[in-house]
């Protein structure tokens, strides 16, 4: 498997929107680690291009990440939203599509990558093999047990176990009002619950932005970690000048569906105050509402009208190059390692 030949257990998140390019793909993977390209909100002509930018630049392997299509959402149940920001901000088409999945699928079918990771839902038993017969390996982020043995069922090869400490989206399969009284997993108990129910290889993510973070998280069972929120400061990154200059800021993260219609996790501005309690269970209607308003404010250098996704240990992400970054990374997860082996453990 991949994992196996990875020189560093280090995985890029695939952060769309903005932040993922080729470049930073490009710099992870020379590094040694391995770099996913997002190809979410991108039509699948722009994922092959981003993919042929990446191949000329590398010979190391990459993947790309997809985001699962969920049900349209029926307008009535975020009409009232709209009409809502529609009185202090400029609103967008609500509209549902796929996020081209077909054609994305059909793409890595024809122009195969390492890995096809996926958010948001898991891909049909059917779909993960036509990328199996091309070579590719299918990664499914899960946030639970359950979400896990449907994957699991379906032939994933790995499980990104995401906890709640991580910045963006949850990549639950369903995102439902109702589980919001319930308290997502950390990924360490994410971890610990499944390397002790599956045999599928783990890689953790959520809240990790350190050596001793990765040697964590290896401890704990994981074949390898991804991280987002760390190379959000890389020059490499395509992260929105408003959003690099927040992440320095020891400012708390919330989740929010108020950008989206989706729960994510980012810096807490007045927006995902004001408008937090009234948002509604609909992506990606509410993502193309908002549009408009996070343009506005990106180019007003307003960090309170935009989703500044982050994860809890933001303040951590340092303005190194991505590859510096990693050597770091690793040199101090192989000191963290040996400092907690060097720790006598006393018999009981």
């Amino acid at each position: 498997m991949i994992i196996d030949d990875l020189a560093v257990p280090i995985v890029l998140a695939p952060m769309a929107g903005g932040p993922s390019t080729p470049e930073l793909t490009v710099a992870v993977a020379e590094a040694g680690g391995l770099g996913l390209l997002a190809a979410g909100y991108l039509s699948a002509a722009d994922t092959a291009a981003r993919i042929t930018a990446t191949r000329t630049a590398t010979d190391s392997p990459f993947g790309v990440n997809l985001f699962v299509p969920g049900p349209a959402t029926p307008a009535a149940d975020f009409a009232d939203y709209l009409a809502e920001l529609a009185r202090e901000h400029p609103v967008g088409d609500a509209k549902y599509d796929t996020d081209d999945w077909d054609a994305k699928l059909d793409l890595l079918v024809a122009d195969p990558v390492a890995v096809v990771s996926f958010t948001f839902g898991c891909p049909t038993a059917e779909e993960i093999s036509r990328l199996r017969a091309v070579g590719s390996e299918s990664w499914v982020t899960v946030t639970s047990a359950a979400e896990a043995r449907i994957a699991a069922e379906r032939g994933a090869d790995v499980l990104i176990a995401q906890g709640a400490e991580a910045g963006g989206h949850r990549a639950t399969f369903v995102d439902r009002a109702e589980d919001d009284a319930t308290d997502p997993l950390s990924v360490l108990a994410l971890l610990q619950i499944l390397t002790a129910t599956t045999d599928v290889p783990v890689v953790a993510t959520g809240g990790i932005s350190t050596g001793a973070g990765i040697a964590a998280a290896l401890a704990a069972g994981a074949a390898a970690v991804q991280l987002g929120t760390v190379f959000l400061r890389c020059p490499e990154a395509g992260t929105n000048p408003v959003h690099r200059a927040a992440l320095g800021a020891d400012t708390p993260t919330m989740l929010t569906r108020a950008f989206t219609g989706r729960r994510a996790r980012g810096l807490r501005n007045q927006f995902m105050v004001e408008h937090s309690a009234t948002a509604p269970v609909a992506y990606p209607e509410i993502h193309y509402a908002t549009a408009p308003l996070r343009a506005e404010a990106r180019a007003a250098g307003n960090q309170d009208n935009v989703n500044l996704w982050a994860g809890q240990t933001h303040t951590l992400a340092p303005e190194l190059p991505a590859g510096e970054l990693i050597s770091t990374l690793a040199a101090d997860a192989k000191t963290a390692l040996k400092a907690a082996l060097s720790r006598r453990i006393q018999d009981c």
